[in-house]
């Protein structure tokens, strides 16, 4: 998608993309949302994007999107966390929180990080509250 201008604000339909994937920095989305507040055509532009959105845009890049096909998954978060990827990976995965800033890959892996600090205490704690929430839907399923 190329890049262009909007009003006089310079948020670029990418940034709007961008904001609607909460995929932006918490500075550009601040400077896009305070776009949308001050500018009615950008917002008619975000209505746009919305519907087409709604109608199902198929293209690559929102399909990518979407999926978020370049972050790690959760299980890589937690090897690179351990140190044992290999070289390759464990560089990507660095570029992309450097870089990219992907909001979705910093938040799991501050989730990752706030959980081994947890004590042996707060593990017990937080499996027993998962199992005692589940226990119906297990009984539910084995009837």
């Amino acid at each position: 998608m190329k890049r262009m201008n909007m009003a006089m604000n310079n948020v670029t339909q990418e940034d709007l993309q961008g904001y609607l994937d909460e995929a932006l920095s918490e500075a550009d989305l601040a400077r896009v949302e305070q776009a949308l507040r001050d500018s009615p055509s950008l917002q008619q532009i975000l209505k746009r994007l919305l519907q087409e959105r709604d109608r199902g845009e198929h293209s690559l890049g929102a399909i990518w999107r979407r999926a978020r096909l370049s972050c790690p998954t959760r299980d890589q978060w937690g090897s690179y966390l351990l140190g044992v990827l290999d070289e390759d990976l464990a560089d990507y995965m660095q570029f992309h929180l450097e870089m990219i800033h992907c909001p979705y890959c910093q938040a799991n892996l501050l989730d990752l990080q706030s959980r081994r600090r947890e004590s042996p205490k707060q593990v017990d704690q937080r499996r027993h509250k998962l199992f005692t929430s589940s226990v119906g839907t297990f009984r539910s399923v084995h009837k």
